[in-house]
């Protein structure tokens, strides 16, 4: 099947059935070093201003402003000034919701991806496993080249994308959202369980 990429009105709807359809997804950044995929194997939604852990709690700012705009944007943040994280917009415009794209497994373009997370952490290019290349929000933008320049990029249009590669889909899990302190209850996490690229705790 060829790779199509996913429409807007695919992001236009609930939340938590934009987390689980991304499961097995690809998401793709094509940049002047070269081009880097992944298919997506865990993921965490943030609904809304009653959601304490999404950047929306607060209300309206500079900083969310994308989450309150059109689905299938990407909001992409510098996150305690470390990682930058990416996520994808969900819901009407006005509804301020997305799903934090957290673990990849490679198909395209691992050795860049080598060479862009061996850059100042010791490590060499060659010393890391294809399932650590991308696990964890933090290490995939970092192996795919995302900062915080793809902020409100179109998902839908541009070189920022995510496609169905027609993978079949994984068995999924359901749990717990990790690496917050509020908002902890809700099992709003969703991974690809026999995955070894997932994130945390299984």
């Amino acid at each position: 099947m060829p790779s199509a990429v996913l429409p807007r009105e695919f992001y236009a709807r609930p939340t938590l059935d934009v987390a689980r359809d991304l499961i097995g997804k690809v998401l793709a950044h094509d940049t002047p070093a070269g081009s880097a995929a992944g298919t997506i194997v865990e993921v965490e939604a943030y609904i809304g201003e009653a959601d304490p852990a999404c950047h929306a709690a607060p209300g309206p700012t500079s900083r969310n402003a994308p989450l309150y705009g059109p689905p299938g944007i990407a909001y992409v943040y510098l996150n305690y000034g470390i990682h930058y994280l990416v996520n994808a917009v969900t819901e009407p415009e006005g509804s301020p919701a997305a799903v934090l794209i957290r673990a990849l497994e490679p198909v395209e373009g691992e050795a860049l991806m080598r060479r862009r997370r061996s850059r100042g952490n010791g490590r060499t290019a060659a010393s890391f496993q294809p399932w650590e290349l991308c696990r964890g929000p933090g290490n995939l933008t970092r192996a795919l080249g995302i900062s915080l320049k793809q902020n409100r990029r179109d998902l839908t249009e541009s070189s920022l994308r995510i496609e169905d590669r027609g993978l079949p889909a994984p068995d999924l899990a359901w749990s717990r959202r990790i690496g917050i302190t509020v908002g902890v209850e809700p099992e709003w996490r969703v991974y690809a369980a026999p995955s070894p690229a997932v994130s945390g705790k299984r």
